[in-house]
């Protein structure tokens, strides 16, 4: 919950925008100040103060306790120009929330935190358990000193600027390791520890049974990410009871899935009871993984639980990213995101350049030049296939004419996948040239290098015949001037020359181009790659100088009849 706390009619105002743009998420908090402050401050994991900064260092000072139990604290000022992250900018969420609420009330954000000043990525934001010289580490990061990273799991980090060796080291394990001098630990969650237990199983032997099995086999508990067992023991309180001290979620399966895994140590009793002959090493097993703990029995007499551990590597990550149309504010926050996300970064030169400066620094850049697609999306899928988390970036939306098609067909059930939509050309020159696509649209290429122009042909006589706008992308060029053309002779058979037609050339950047002309009075030698053409349909007109294609036909006869 996100406390919110005035003093005066300005403050109020824009209090009042923030609790009618979360609801639930926030709560208000009325009376004196002092008193508001104090009863937000134990009650809420956030607070956003609409006082001066001074005065909130006051009266929060006498209640801090420590930097992970202090709720994050932002500050607005009455003008609301600006949102200042002032207490918990990592572990209390108060840096990502003053970009929140400086997104919403149009005030600048004020972050001082040394590692988000300068865009790295601090290693308490990495959503895992760190431990260690986490200062001193840090500070090697920010002052560009030689930091090594040793990753002895896989897991996709985000960017960081690590070197092979250095003084400092980041150690990326889920062994049971004390920290070096001079190193961070971080605990990435890749072990799935299974369990079976007997109806009343106590919690504590369950719990012991866990701990003591991960402490001889040399593994971090901070490393667990889930306990597993058959979905007829989901409610017995022993498992219940040691998931939830361990922080982790209890996930269950059907004792059918269960007995289809092949396991080292089936048994009888499972089997009579659950229907499955292995529940621990099954459920453990289940997503596949390195068997590190054979299934192990407590240490009771009798024993009333079991559980086995695996190493589950955390799974690459591909995000295929859709740049919009080129400029800045169509790129998606989304987007956005995943670029800063993605320690590495595969795509055309030229769309790299667009968007370089959002990297973090230590972001590995794959790029080539036109005509390698395939081998682009051959490459981030093998960095995926690393464990690394990869973003493959397209101009438009990455599933139109980009990257996602040639991408997912090289890419299997190995990785993770994320696409990322962006404003397409299509949009963006509809958007220019008024409402053309307010009805059935179509886009279609008419670059030949991938597809026969004969299945071309046959698309644009059929969009032609159904009377349907059409969109055309890679229109012409110098080697293929023809298509064009012959594209506009099918659709003339269908549409009187009177018929508008939309020309608009690097939509949203900045030698931007437009003109709205007619089927007849086009010139295709004035269109390039970097034009997108758009054609109306017999209801499609010009109005005012835009290209309005209506939603229904009654416009359509009503226009006829007049006419």
């Amino acid at each position: 919950m996100i406390g919110l706390i005035s003093a005066t009619a300005a403050g109020a105002a824009a209090r009042d925008r923030l609790a009618a743009a979360w609801p639930g998420r926030t709560r208000v908090y009325e009376g004196p100040v002092g008193d508001a402050v104090r009863t937000a401050f134990a009650q809420c994991e956030q607070l956003v103060c609409f006082l001066a900064t001074g005065a909130v260092v006051r009266l929060v000072a006498p209640l801090l306790s420590g930097k992970t139990e202090d709720p994050g604290v932002v500050c607005v000022d009455e003008g609301g120009r600006f949102a200042v992250s002032l207490l918990g900018g990592h572990a209390g969420g108060a840096n990502e929330l003053a970009r929140e609420v400086g997104d919403l009330l149009g005030a600048e954000p004020v972050v001082t935190t040394a590692t988000d000043a300068v865009d790295l990525a601090g290693l308490d934001t990495l959503g895992l358990p760190v431990e260690g010289d986490v200062a001193g580490v840090s500070r090697a990061l920010l002052d560009g000193e030689a930091v090594a990273l040793r990753a002895e799991v896989t897991w996709p980090l985000p960017p960081l600027p690590v070197a092979e060796e250095g003084t400092y080291t980041i150690r990326l394990t889920d062994r049971l390791v004390a920290a070096a001098e001079r190193e961070a630990v971080l605990r990435p969650p890749t072990l799935v520890v299974g369990v079976g237990a007997s109806k009343g199983a106590p919690v504590e032997e369950v719990l012991g049974l866990v701990e003591d099995a991960l402490r001889g086999a040399g593994l971090s508990v901070a490393s667990v990410a889930e306990l597993a067992t058959v979905d007829a023991k989901a409610e017995e309180a022993g498992i219940v009871e040691a998931a939830r001290r361990l922080g982790v979620p209890l996930v269950t399966y059907s004792a059918k899935e269960l007995a289809g895994v092949d396991v080292p140590n089936p048994s009888d009793a499972p089997l009579a009871a659950v229907g499955t002959p292995s529940v621990a090493e099954a459920a453990a097993l289940v997503g596949g993984g390195e068997l590190l703990v054979p299934k192990r029995k407590s240490a009771a007499s009798p024993a009333m639980a079991t559980c086995a551990v695996v190493r589950r590597p955390g799974r690459g990550r591909l995000a295929v990213v859709g740049l919009g149309p080129g400029a800045r504010d169509l790129l998606t926050p989304r987007a956005k995101a995943e670029l800063r996300r993605a320690s590495v970064l595969v795509g055309l030169d030229q769309y790299v350049d667009q968007i370089r400066d959002l990297l973090r620094p230590g972001t590995r850049i794959l790029e080539s030049g036109l005509g390698a697609e395939e081998e682009r999306a051959r490459t981030a899928v093998e960095e995926a296939r690393e464990g690394l988390a990869v973003a493959l970036i397209g101009s438009g939306d990455a599933g139109v004419y980009a990257m996602a098609s040639p991408a997912l067909a090289e890419a299997s059930d190995d990785i993770d996948v994320v696409g990322v939509p962006g404003v397409t050309a299509a949009l963006a020159a509809g958007a220019i040239l008024g409402a053309p696509l307010g009805h059935d649209h179509v886009s279609i290429s008419l670059s030949d290098l991938h597809t026969p122009w004969e299945v071309i042909e046959r698309r644009v006589r059929a969009a032609s015949e159904a009377d349907i706008v059409v969109t055309f992308y890679n229109p012409r060029s110098r080697g293929r001037d023809w298509q064009l053309p012959k594209a506009l002779g099918i659709l003339a058979e269908h549409r009187t020359p009177r018929t508008p037609v939309g020309v608009v050339r690097n939509a949203s950047r900045p030698d931007e181009s437009s003109r709205l002309t007619t089927l007849g009075a086009l010139d295709p030698a004035t269109v390039d790659m970097m034009t997108v053409v758009t054609v109306g349909n017999t209801a499609t007109r010009d109005i005012a100088g835009r290209m309005v294609t209506p939603r229904g036909y009654r416009w359509q006869s009503a226009q006829e009849d007049s006419e």
